[in-house]
């Protein structure tokens, strides 16, 4: 059963990352100490796992199980936990939704079947057929991840219409369209919907004009290193507060444009080198094919960090009250 009954995706919800040993081992020592302090930032309503920041791609199922079990085992009562499902076949997606579920997550992240980049977007069908055989394996709300345009992997809006309507645990998209127009679009449609579907930005390099649009939250990589100045953003618009959001803003924007400068998947391997830079991870490794950073773009990195003044400890002087209605109930 979810250790958080009835969670629906809303507010600020960090991706976290995943440390591993210079054998491509994971270290789980140090993951559960990064996790375990992103955890502790106020108001956040979740935290995801076994995402695009963990390097869910490089990891085996056994493994996805384990970082689930243990990120339960470390902050599961106190913070709902949302678990990627990511898998091409549909038959292992419902596979992993279905382990999900017997853990304890509380959300299923769901990603596009790569399958569906020749072309997926003139056979809808098969985006639903998806999305049914993983609700038929977990009752828990899902979260459609709605990649950009431009990967041939995203759902159009008359696609994520069509699933809202065919899939009743079908909770919130978590939007990357890339294009300002069809985001507002996405946002203002599906947000309006009789059963509304939240949308949670993850366009973290242009996030304060993305939470402007009327998002019920977000869910970002960005989160595993800068959740306080994300809650503190996501505060300011809701309080409709624009000089407090430019001002947070102004310190983001350094750090997210070094995050996802070109080449753009090279973010979380960004990331954690700001995480060793800031003492909250012993090392960066990723695992191929990404590849360790040069040392000029480390140096960018710090230099952005130092730009936006962030310490071990988070964002400095910075004062964040958990939103009500927001937090994880």
């Amino acid at each position: 059963m979810a250790r958080f009954k009835n969670f629906t995706p809303a507010g600020v919800i960090p991706a976290t990352l995943l440390a591993l040993t210079p054998d491509y081992e994971i270290d789980w020592s140090e993951t559960s100490r990064h996790l375990n302090q992103v955890a502790a930032t106020t108001g956040l309503s979740a935290i995801t796992v076994n995402g695009h920041a963990s390097e869910v791609h490089a990891c085996t199922f056994d493994e996805q199980r384990e970082i689930l079990d243990r990120s339960l085992d470390d902050v599961g009562d106190k913070i709902p936990l949302i678990a990627g499902i990511f898998a091409d076949g549909s038959h292992e997606a419902a596979r992993l939704a279905r382990m999900s579920t017997e853990a304890g997550a509380s959300a299923l992240l769901v990603f596009p079947s790569s399958v569906l980049m020749m072309g997926g977007e003139r056979r809808p069908e098969m985006a639903e057929a998806h999305f049914k055989m993983i609700a038929e394996a977990s009752d828990l709300p899902l979260i459609a991840f709605n990649y950009a345009c431009w990967t041939n992997l995203a759902y159009p809006l008359d696609t994520i219409i069509r699933l809202a309507e065919a899939v009743p645990t079908l909770a919130a998209i978590k939007d990357w369209t890339a294009e300002p127009m069809e985001h507002e679009r996405n946002v203002r449609t599906l947000q309006s919907l009789p059963r509304p579907i939240n949308v949670l930005s993850t366009n973290s390099a242009w996030l304060m004009q993305s939470l402007t649009t009327g998002c019920a939250g977000l869910l970002s990589g960005a989160g595993s290193v800068i959740p306080d100045l994300q809650v503190a953003l996501f505060q300011a618009i809701q309080a409709g507060d624009l000089p407090r959001a430019r001002e947070i803003n102004d310190r983001m924007q350094p750090i997210t444009q070094a995050f996802y400068a070109p080449p753009f998947l090279d973010m979380h391997n960004r990331m954690k080198e700001a995480a060793v830079i800031l003492g909250r991870l012993e090392r960066a490794i990723v695992r191929p094919p990404l590849m360790k950073l040069t040392e000029a773009e480390i140096a960018r990195i710090a230099a952005a960090l130092k730009e936006g003044r962030i310490g071990h400890d988070g964002a400095e002087d910075l004062n964040l009250e958990p939103l009500r209605g927001l937090a994880a109930e």
